[in-house]
């Protein structure tokens, strides 16, 4: 039994590892009974002569790899997204890149599901920013995805959040840029809780209301929607949006607090997923999945419910710094050689919290290798001067 140190409930505790590790395999994904997204991580270049906070500096290499064991696994890959820290590190110039990227990986397999975050990022909410200015941004990042062949992810705008006078402008918005798309997208509502900036998406700070607007918008479109993923970490508000979804529009769980139920699903309906945390437990994720696809229902929980404590503490609040415990659980399971973020964001969560995801990991049995795992903490303990 392997035990370390760690500094929990404010002092240094022997923990000792008792997760057993899900295995390691490959699955297809026509094995699953959902469409299953992870919303991917981008593996910073700690070689890099750069100043973190203002120039990113990306390990093409091993965040293409990345990618690959995602699809390995049988999940989707949902790129250049939050996770990829889009707004938080990532700039436009750099999404533009990497979506190239990883579309030219994903034509290499036959079996790759990619979806591309398009928005508005490369513009700077303010005075000057008018609707039609972000009618343009959309449409830019919009022609970029499709003329490298990709799907597109509709993310939410600052930049609209900041404009809108009301809902008219958000559906005036919508209803343009979902006339040209080529093929349905995915429409993304990213809460404030992820990103303060999002707040009264959709002319409303009332989610139900904004919700109506939001529907109003498919209602128009719902040959051009493929689905919604909703992130407000609120179950009750997922399911009510999903019963009121027209007939063929996907509800994507981006609820990192409940997915295991709202998968799993109840009588009138379930969600498919597109998730962050998915990144993070993509070997329990898949796993769980094709024995959702085999009816063994227990199986599925036995498998996805302890990911469950895991994913709610690397999502508490201030949630937007999620991506910090997405990274360090890669780097714990050896998929990348370093704690090293895009933006300086290793910096975003306490040394107690990582020891509380390190010890909640072993629980969810996502520690791919124990040892590597203990002694990858170990070091990470030295240099905040636990020994």
């Amino acid at each position: 039994m392997t035990t370390i140190n760690l500094p929990l409930d404010g002092k240094i505790v022997p923990y000792t590892l008792t997760g057993t590790p899900i295995a390691l395999a490959k699955r297809d994904a026509k094995a699953f009974p959902r469409i299953a997204f992870a919303a991917a991580h981008v593996v910073a270049d700690p070689l890099a002569d750069n100043d973190p906070w203002l120039t990113p500096a990306i390990d093409w290499e091993r965040t293409l790899a990345f990618r690959h064991r995602l699809w390995d696994l049988g999940l989707g890959v949902a790129e250049a997204m939050d996770t990829a820290q889009r707004g938080m590190g990532l700039g436009w110039p750099e999404a533009r890149d990497l979506i190239r990227r990883a579309l030219s990986e994903a034509a290499g397999r036959k079996d790759a599901l990619i979806a591309c975050g398009a928005g508005t990022d490369h513009l700077t909410p303010g005075p000057d920013v008018t609707v039609d200015t972000i009618l343009s941004a959309y449409e830019e990042q919009i022609e970029t995805v499709e003329a490298a062949g990709g799907r597109i992810i509709l993310m939410a705008s600052r930049a609209l959040a900041a404009a809108a006078k009301g809902p008219d402008d958000y559906i005036r918005v919508y209803d343009r840029i979902l006339r040209q798309v080529k093929e349905p997208v995915i429409i993304h509502w990213l809460g404030e809780m992820f990103d303060p900036a999002l707040e009264g998406y959709w002319g409303n700070g009332d989610h139900i209301q904004a919700m109506s607007t939001c529907l109003e918008v498919i209602e128009a479109h719902a040959d051009k929607v493929d689905g919604i993923k909703i992130s407000l970490l609120s179950k009750e508000k997922e399911v009510a949006m999903r019963r009121r979804l027209p007939k063929g529009v996907r509800m994507y769980t981006g609820d990192d607090f409940n997915y295991a139920e709202l998968i799993a699903g109840d009588e009138e309906g379930h969600s498919d997923a597109l998730l962050g945390i998915f990144d993070a437990i993509a070997p329990a994720a898949s796993a769980a999945l094709e024995a959702l696809g085999r009816k063994s229902n227990h199986e599925f929980f036995d498998l996805l419910e302890p990911t469950v404590p895991l994913s709610r503490h690397i999502f508490k609040a201030p949630t937007r710094f999620y991506k910090t415990g997405v990274v360090f659980l890669a780097y714990l399971n050896g998929l990348q050689d370093h704690f090293v973020m895009v933006g300086g964001q290793q910096s975003t969560r306490s040394l107690t919290h990582l020891a509380e995801l390190f010890r909640l990991a072993d629980k969810a049995r996502v520690l791919a290798d124990p040892e590597l795992a203990t002694a990858r903490m170990k070091q990470v303990l030295a240099v905040h001067g636990v020994n």
